[in-house]
């Protein structure tokens, strides 16, 4: 039976996972960025550490964002940590992506939130797929009607 470092395998884990595996402190700053993440957004990892996550955010929803976050980090309380999201995000290229996430409140031993983990990934091709199939199946339906 093979023995496993629990330590060296989830690193292993968390480097090679396909999904954007991020982590952004209580200011919102970046400071795990994954492979998955460079794929997903097209930001190598020394790029995005140290940046606020306004990399990825789309500048309309930005403010939005802000208030929930800072709140959270007050609060330590947060109404998505069970279930999946679906948020517009950006790619390094300005291009727009649909990302569907969960995260993971992280605090100290005390209680007081100190960042969020967020699991991402991208689901763009797949929402293109659920629009151009409901357009296909309006187009059929109006066909219909004459």
């Amino acid at each position: 039976m093979t023995s496993f470092d629990n330590t060296a395998l989830s690193q292993k884990i968390l480097a090679l996972a396909p999904d954007a595996i991020l982590f952004a402190d209580r200011e919102g700053i970046i400071r795990l960025w994954n492979q998955g993440a460079e794929r997903i957004f097209g930001y190598a990892a020394e790029e995005a550490i140290g940046q606020s996550l306004d990399l990825i955010i789309p500048e309309k929803l930005r403010e939005r964002h802000w208030q929930g976050y800072y709140k959270t980090m007050a609060t330590g309380e947060t109404r998505y940590g069970t279930e999946m999201l679906a948020v517009p995000a950006m790619h390094q290229n300005g291009s727009r992506l649909s990302t569907e996430f969960s995260i993971v409140m992280l605090s100290d031993d005390d209680g007081n939130p100190f960042g969020v983990a967020a699991i991402m990934r991208d689901i763009t091709e797949r929402r293109q797929q659920e629009k151009e199939l409901r357009d296909r199946v309006a187009e059929l339906e109006a066909g219909k009607e004459n």
